[in-house]
């Protein structure tokens, strides 16, 4: 499958007061290559595994694998993981026929928030919240695998 997605700067909390779901996550590497990224994450209650492939030139577009793994196998997975464990509450809010997952950030990546949203296509136009800020879908330092090696706290 293929994901395509942007990615943004938020510049408030303004957005937690329109979001219809809130999710602790935790995750980490067990492969952090930009060739193949292999994560393990427990949202909720819930864990998963998720193989995505190197994105393409414009940022927007890679492959991605994801299945449902049993959350005790997940926390087991994450004790195998490269340094750097992602901390983060996702919140999912709508914007016109869209939904927004906004993470916000906590541990080494603390006072970080990003907005992602997926999308049909490349070319498909979507509404941009009063909350969003920069663009920075091409900047692979905003990637959850570059942030768990080189947190936000030392840019």
């Amino acid at each position: 499958m293929i994901e395509i997605e942007r990615k943004f700067l938020v510049k408030d909390n303004s957005f937690k007061t329109t979001a219809f779901a809130e999710n602790h996550i935790a995750q980490g590497y067990l492969s952090s290559v930009p060739q193949r990224t292999v994560r393990v994450r427990i949202k909720g209650e819930k864990g998963f595994l998720t193989i995505k492939g190197i994105s393409n030139e414009s940022g927007l577009s890679r492959f991605e694998w994801e299945k449902e793994i049993p959350v005790e196998e997940a926390k087991a997975l994450l004790l195998l993981c490269e340094k750097g464990v992602i901390d983060k509450t996702r919140f999912e809010v709508r914007s016109g026929n869209h939904v927004y997952e906004i993470d916000v950030f906590y541990g080494d990546n603390e006072g970080l928030i990003i907005a992602e949203i997926e999308l049909g296509s490349e070319t498909e136009t979507f509404e941009k919240p009063s909350w969003l800020d920069e663009e920075v879908t091409d900047d692979k330092r905003y990637y959850n695998s570059y942030l768990s090696n080189n947190p936000y706290k030392n840019w």
